[in-house]
């Protein structure tokens, strides 16, 4: 006699890489960062008396929208890392801690883009994260640091140069912001699925992280193996 009963389920392995805060500042902090690149790049490139179609969206001036969303990241920078401490110290520890292998990941890395075959490595970040955490940190604090003297400071020699830094970090943070999107999204094939470690509640298939962060998930089994046996 035959049945018509569904098969079982199949339950997916997924992990949670990053906490819910840690998820909600990385969405803070993007979507200022991006709402400042589109406002300041507009501006950069002598628009300033052309309403962009936020600045027609908000009715407010390009000038206003982009120093209100920069107060919005000051907000953000100040208070992450202060409620987060203890993530702060994990970032800033795994992002300058380098390893004899890490030479061998990027020799790797062109392949691994296409093939989805790192090199594998025992980092809570993989060694190009870790280079692109630090220059994009230093790149972003650089543009707080100079837009709120340029907020503060009103002409003069400081303003001048604060002016030129500002532009200089602009150019710097574009094109790495570009890539951690283009990386971030899963667009490429090797880096399929990873978006989803920041995303739709943070629950990332075990299967992308051991291909991207073996010696993490690896800990993280271990911890978990280790509470339930208590």
């Amino acid at each position: 006699m035959v049945t018509d009963r569904a098969a079982p389920a199949v339950r997916r392995d997924v992990v949670e890489r990053y906490t819910r805060p840690t998820r909600w500042f990385h969405a803070g902090v993007y979507l200022t960062t991006l709402l400042l690149l589109a406002t300041g790049w507009w501006l950069l490139l002598g628009q300033e008396g052309r309403p962009s179609p936020l600045s027609r969206l908000l009715h407010m001036p390009d000038t206003t929208v982009h120093k209100d969303v920069g107060w919005a990241l000051v907000a953000l920078a100040v208070a992450g890392p202060v409620l987060g401490i203890r993530a702060t110290r994990t970032f800033i520890a795994e992002s300058v801690r380098f390893r004899t292998g890490d030479t061998r990941w990027f020799l790797r890395w062109p392949s691994g883009v296409v093939t989805g075959r790192f090199t594998r490595h025992e980092g809570h970040f993989d060694p190009g994260q870790r280079i692109v955490n630090l220059l994009m940190a230093a790149g972003i604090f650089a543009l707080i640091g100079s837009g709120v003297g340029l907020v503060v400071l009103h002409g003069g020699p400081a303003f001048a140069v604060l002016a030129r830094v500002h532009k200089w970090a602009t150019y710097f943070c574009t094109p790495l912001i570009a890539a951690h999107i283009l990386i971030a999204a899963g667009v490429l094939p090797g880096y399929r699925g990873v978006w989803r470690s920041m995303h739709m509640g943070g629950r990332l298939d075990a299967r992308v992280a051991r291909r991207l962060w073996p010696g993490w998930l690896e800990r993280t089994h271990d911890r978990s193996e280790r509470r339930s046996r208590r």
